[in-house]
């Protein structure tokens, strides 16, 4: 799906499809909105060659997940990044590359599914008069993309409140999957929102010409942009550590459960082998043992098996073995 939007330099605001297109580069003081919607690659690249972008910006695009990255052309300047289609309360999320090719006079951008940001904005670009300034417009649906991730991360906070309640009053194994689980997909989350910050931190340490010439205020724009994604990749990180730090608070409290039980083990083991080993000793049968004629020998055994039991009781309860 093709469709345009369209400032002649008449201040004339349309929308359409392809047929701007043309009007456009016969308007040379007109700026120009073009949206690539699920466009089959072959289709995608075709248009693509046609609005002058470079052929490895092009390639880029069309790359399976190609991480997020910015690179200035003679033509355009191309920002390509990750937006959402979806993120579930429990970290699942499915992605999406995103592309905006801000040019003089031109916004190009490409995605195969429906985009929050682009929807957005394509809604607010007349209100706003945001066509006059495609680089701004640019950092403003990314900037709107980072908000959707931001928004969807600070619904997952109390949740984890939750889980480390749970896990300082009644740790369980449920919980440890759930943790494993969180921390495996915060990691991939992590790793985007680092491509994020460093792209714009890109961006910021040199500016493209052509976006500061714009009548726009694309510095301040891009300065908001990269308090955002900081901000998310901070949290994400955060969130990452917590979950890590829960999960070896739980190893810690088994290994010491585990601990105490093998302590009482050993005061038992302790009590009883040499019980045992009285047992095995005149348990032998040797014809020259002198106790086995003893009248009160058997009396004396279990006086004296006894009397050690009471002792180790005694040394264990006073923590003393």
């Amino acid at each position: 799906m093709i469709r345009t939007q369209l400032l002649t330099k008449d201040g004339e605001y349309l929308t359409g499809d392809e047929e701007l297109v043309e009007r456009w580069r016969k308007d040379k003081c007109g700026f120009i909105w073009i949206d690539l919607e699920g466009e089959r690659p072959a289709d995608e690249k075709i248009i693509l060659q046609s609005l002058n972008c470079h052929q490895l910006a092009i390639e880029d695009v069309q790359r399976f997940r190609h991480p997020p990255k910015t690179e200035t052309f003679d033509e355009h300047t191309l920002i390509l990044y990750r937006g959402l289609s979806e993120f579930k309360k429990d970290l699942t999320f499915k992605q999406m590359t995103i592309a905006l090719f801000a040019g003089d006079r031109c916004l190009i951008s490409c995605h195969q599914r429906p985009s929050r940001g682009v929807t957005h904005y394509w809604e607010h670009a007349k209100p706003e008069n945001l066509l006059v300034s495609p680089g701004l417009l640019a950092s403003k649906i990314m900037r709107f993309s980072v908000g959707c991730y931001l928004d969807s991360i600070l619904e997952f906070e109390p949740y984890l409140n939750e889980i480390e309640d749970s896990m300082q009053e009644k740790p369980s194994d449920e919980i440890m999957r759930e943790l494993i689980a969180y921390k495996s997909r915060l990691r991939k989350l992590k790793r985007i929102f680092s491509y994020h910050e460093r792209l714009v931190t890109n961006l910021l340490k040199d500016i493209p010409q052509r976006l500061i010439d714009e009548d726009g205020d694309i510095e301040h724009g891009l300065q908001d942009l990269f308090e955002r994604c900081e901000r998310l990749n901070s949290l994400c990180t955060m969130y990452f550590e917590i979950c890590g730090d829960l999960i070896n608070g739980y190893l810690s409290i088994s290994s010491h459960q585990l601990n105490n039980t093998m302590k009482v083990l050993t005061v038992i083991t302790a009590i009883f082998v040499p019980l045992t080993f009285i047992v095995g000793v005149y348990g032998m049968n040797f014809d020259n043992m002198p106790e086995l004629h003893w009248q009160y020998g058997y009396y004396f055994v279990w006086a004296g098996m006894l009397l050690f039991s009471c002792a180790a009781g005694i040394f264990a309860y006073k923590k003393w073995l």
